[in-house]
């Protein structure tokens, strides 16, 4: 049963015009940010030659281009996530999907399975684009994938936030509105961790970049699979109990 509302909200997101214009504006922004940096690579390559240790392709252009499609899809998954529930809500087809012999965690989570399949298009185009470098030159592979797990981590954690704000109301724009809220809030309070004082660091380890940057830098660390797993879990959580709420509310 999670497969097929996985199933049936993956071909919902792909039939509507919004998710693939959404998906084409990504695409030539990278394209556009990938050959920039490959433009700046090609004029650093006289310096680098005379360098030891000089940093390659995988530190001047793969790594740049996976913190720039984080940064880009923290922009689109509010949009995409918006009418997970609260188009049910709005339309009230929720009451009819509660009548079916489905709990609300297979409903959540298929859902959220759905989201993902269309975040994975994403996950792939980067790939490809990174392993594109390999007919004219060489990559850290190992970096390569510790950094397309932390770009993953990072896609799974927006998806759930946003499934998440999407149960608190019944407008899809109210809904997009409060998922780029948290979300900046999560990618901007480790500006505050340099500040002098006890919150510092419960301020840095709360911030998303913290755990992302680590990854791409190639340090795949168990604390920082720790922290998307519990704030993937805790958003399906909640929004499992909110929707629990609103089927018992009178």
């Amino acid at each position: 049963m999670i497969l097929t509302i996985a199933g049936r909200e993956l071909r919902s997101l792909f039939l509507s015009p919004l998710a693939w214009s959404l998906l084409a504006v990504m695409q030539f922004i990278l394209a556009w940010l990938f050959l920039v940096q490959m433009e700046s690579f090609d004029l650093l390559q006289a310096r680098l030659v005379t360098i030891e240790n000089a940093p390659g392709l995988t530190d001047l252009v793969v790594v740049p281009l996976l913190g720039n499609v984080a940064i880009v899809t923290l922009l689109l998954v509010p949009l995409l996530s918006m009418r997970l529930i609260s188009e049910e809500l709005r339309s009230g087809t929720f009451s009819l999907l509660l009548s079916a012999p489905v709990s609300i965690s297979r409903i959540v989570l298929g859902k959220y399975l759905g989201l993902l399949g269309v975040l994975g298009v994403i996950l792939l185009i980067s790939l490809l684009m990174a392993l594109s470098l390999l007919a004219g030159g060489e990559l850290d592979l190992g970096r390569l994938a510790a950094g397309l797990l932390g770009l993953g981590l990072v896609l799974a954690a927006s998806a759930a936030i946003g499934l998440y704000m999407s149960t608190l109301s019944s407008q899809p724009s109210v809904a997009a509105v409060g998922s780029y809220g948290l979300l900046l809030f999560l990618w901007s309070i480790n500006l505050a961790a340099g500040a002098e004082g006890k919150g510092s660091a419960l301020f840095a380890w709360i911030a998303m970049p913290t755990h992302f940057d680590r990854l791409l830098s190639g340090l795949v660390r168990s604390s920082d699979l720790i922290y998307f797993i519990l704030c993937i879990s805790i958003c399906l959580i909640l929004a499992v109990r909110r929707l629990d709420t609103l089927r018992t509310r009178p």
